[in-house]
């Protein structure tokens, strides 16, 4: 279905590219026609003295953060790309990011850990899929001078207590990166209780405007650090693009549905799309963690997920998939490489959430007679070392792969049942993936 044609079909796709506004979709129309017939002098003018103002204290709104603290880049990655690289680390520091962080990031970290012959340290799981806070409350020092996280993944629903890492990091010198792209417009994200110095977030996920523009939050803290050395020239978006995302705000903003509750989007829909998984026959929720959002991530045993979605897209429901390269660092567990992503907004119903259900059943029609294991656990691992040299990077150790399952964030759903993780790419502009070397000696070493 085209984006933000609502048609007859269901859209659960809002991860990999949210339903825009009819009025952002209008906006994004005519500008993109005016810059065409006039240049983009006038259209840039527009969006300097009209648009940004109005989009700057959206921004600081939803993100609870000063007005003014925000930049506009083409994407996450991409202002993650321009920023961190020029943080001043040398040999004796240390960098932490966790078996969650995805592949654009990840790359940019392994080129600093390079650069600045530091250590990049894989923080470890809980058996149920969580990050060990207790590990980070009894490694954390003053050798640690950056903290990557991503608030939600792009390959599953699990929620990272974000503000909690920022409390365990407040009283040390690092600087905390959080990528909120899949987390901004479906569940709250207040830099300030975070405590982080950056956030990135793109604006076409949960917030539902037009692709390649996206932002980034930049503290007080981290403009000092950068000062000296400067930052990469950031890819602007087109100015088309910022009034879009601008009129894709101030729609949320007029619904009530600017800054998410705390319930977010995770609330009956999600706990309805997984009861479809979990009542299906050779389907496997893939859920760590004890916290969920709007995002379902499963795989079935015996469709592959490219081919489930495509039937289900045949049957007016469009899915996404998710692919285990997007977070490389987190072991999927019996070699699976792909699985379907299924994640809701609030202008979906229940009778969106019910035809998925239907959907799902017609298209796996005499399939999955042999059923998968429905949990998959192990020991959490050891941290890892994130091997140097090659631009490669070590995987965390096998038992990485410990999965588990739990309540809808914000809602009182029984927890869902546990499985292994798969991550996938959406947006592949400036990314490049990694090469996996084997896994690190026991001692966390590579």
């Amino acid at each position: 279905m085209p984006h933000g044609d609502r048609g007859r079909g269901v859209h659960l796709d809002t991860a990999g590219l949210g339903r825009m506004p009819a009025a952002a979709r209008a906006q994004l129309t005519e500008w993109t026609r005016h810059e065409d017939r006039h240049g983009p002098c006038e259209v840039d003018e527009y969006v300097h003295h009209v648009v940004r103002p109005e989009l700057d204290a959206r921004l600081a709104a939803l993100l609870g953060a000063p007005a003014g603290d925000t930049v506009l880049a083409t994407g996450a990655a991409d202002a993650f790309a321009a920023l961190v690289p020029c943080l001043p680390l040398g040999p004796g520091d240390r960098i932490w990011t966790t078996p969650y962080e995805g592949v654009a990031n990840l790359t940019v970290l392994t080129a600093l850990r390079d650069r600045a012959r530091c250590r990049l340290e894989v923080v470890p799981l809980r058996p149920d899929g969580d990050l060990d806070l207790e590990w980070m409350a009894a490694h954390i020092d003053d050798d640690v001078a950056l903290v990557s996280v991503a608030h939600v993944p792009a390959g599953c629903g699990i929620v990272t207590p974000v503000e909690d890492i920022g409390r365990i990091l407040a009283p040390h010198r690092c600087l905390y990166a959080v990528d909120a792209s899949y987390a901004v417009g479906q569940l709250p994200v207040d830099a300030g209780r975070i405590g982080c110095q950056l956030l990135t977030g793109d604006g076409w996920r949960f917030l539902r405007g037009p692709e390649s523009v996206g932002f980034a939050y930049l503290a007080p803290e981290l403009r000092q650090a950068l000062a000296p050395y400067g930052t990469a020239s950031l890819a602007l978006p087109e100015g088309a693009s910022v009034v879009a995302l601008n009129a894709a705000l101030a729609v949320a903003e007029d619904a009530g549905l600017a800054v998410p509750g705390d319930a977010g989007l995770a609330g009956g829909l999600a706990a309805v799309l997984r009861t479809a998984v979990e009542e299906t026959p050779g389907a496997e929720l893939i859920a760590p963690g004890r916290v969920q959002c709007g995002i379902v991530t499963f795989r079935h045993a015996e469709m592959p997920a490219g081919l489930l979605r495509r039937a289900l897209a045949a049957r007016g429901v469009v899915v996404g998939k998710t692919v285990a390269q997007e977070t490389p660092l987190y072991s999927p567990g019996r070699k699976a490489t792909a699985a379907v992503r299924v994640s809701v907004h609030h202008d979906n119903s229940a009778w969106d959430a019910a035809r998925f259900a239907e959907a799902l059943r017609e298209a796996l029609a005499g399939r999955g007679h042999h059923a998968v294991p429905t949990a998959v656990r192990a020991a959490a691992p050891a941290p890892a070392a994130v091997a140097a040299g090659g631009g490669a990077v070590a995987a965390p150790a096998a038992g990485l792969r410990a999965v588990g399952a739990g309540p809808v964030a914000g809602a009182g759903a029984a927890g869902a049942v546990p499985a292994a993780g798969v991550p996938r790419p959406r947006r592949t502009a400036g990314r490049r993936h990694l090469a996996l070397v084997c896994a690190p000696a026991p001692d966390g070493t590579a």
